[in-house]
């Protein structure tokens, strides 16, 4: 009869315990869905979701690009801090297209400071799984930021300011956010959303506008 007790207990906690990491995994994915900004619609039709999409290389994030877009023949670099999500000084590949190995700016946008629209792409996993060092999982928490945050680069000696002005959602076949806008300087983050969830991929965008320029470095607390 004590056998039978101790049986029934566990088999009551290993159910507990399946259902509270279901439920640790799938909540963030479900909530996400009703905080999630506005899908902007550009009439374009909904992406075959059925193939298995490597999402790690970031020549498969928009209908149209190939790999071959993405190389050059100097890989250059340079850093970007988001001090709302404890992001400091990651590093931005200009050329390649593996987001485990660092952030990538989509080949062909501008320059940070330049006039134009720098496109930077970050992989994101569960939001569970976020650090600010690991690029698997660096823009997990790109959701979080909201209008007027700031955002920093540190470009060729120079350290640049932006402050977020909009945040919205496309789809993958939508690649007119990757066109140029030469009115300012502008930067956009791209990641996939909902963290964690590929069976109905979207593309969250996050678009910021840059203030005054200084050539001294500056110092950013974070948390």
């Amino acid at each position: 009869m004590k056998n039978k007790l101790i049986v029934k207990i566990l088999a009551v906690v290993c159910g507990v315990s399946g259902l509270m990491i279901l439920a640790w995994v799938f909540l963030p994915i479900i909530s996400y869905e009703f905080t999630a900004p506005p899908l902007v619609s550009y009439l374009s039709p909904i992406p075959d979701t059925r193939a298995v999409v490597d999402d790690t290389k970031a020549s498969n994030w928009f209908v149209g690009t190939r790999p071959s877009d993405f190389k050059t023949d100097k890989v250059t670099f340079y850093n970007i801090s988001i001090p709302r999500l404890r992001i400091k000084d990651a590093v931005v590949s200009i050329g390649g297209e593996d987001l485990s190995d660092s952030l990538i700016q989509y080949p062909g946008t501008a320059l940070p400071g330049k006039s134009g629209n720098a496109i930077i792409f970050g992989h994101s996993i569960l939001p569970q799984f976020f650090s600010p060092t690991d690029y698997l999982s660096i823009f997990s928490n790109l959701p979080d930021l909201q209008k007027g945050d700031e955002i920093d680069i540190h470009y060729d000696g120079i350290f640049y300011k932006y402050m977020v002005e909009e945040k919205f959602e496309i789809l993958p076949t939508d690649i007119q956010v990757l066109e140029q806008n030469l009115s300012d300087s502008f930067l956009t983050l791209v990641t996939c959303v909902p963290p964690g969830d590929p069976r109905r991929p979207r593309r969250l965008i996050i678009r910021a506008r840059i203030a005054p320029i200084t050539r001294e470095a500056h110092t950013t607390n974070f948390l």
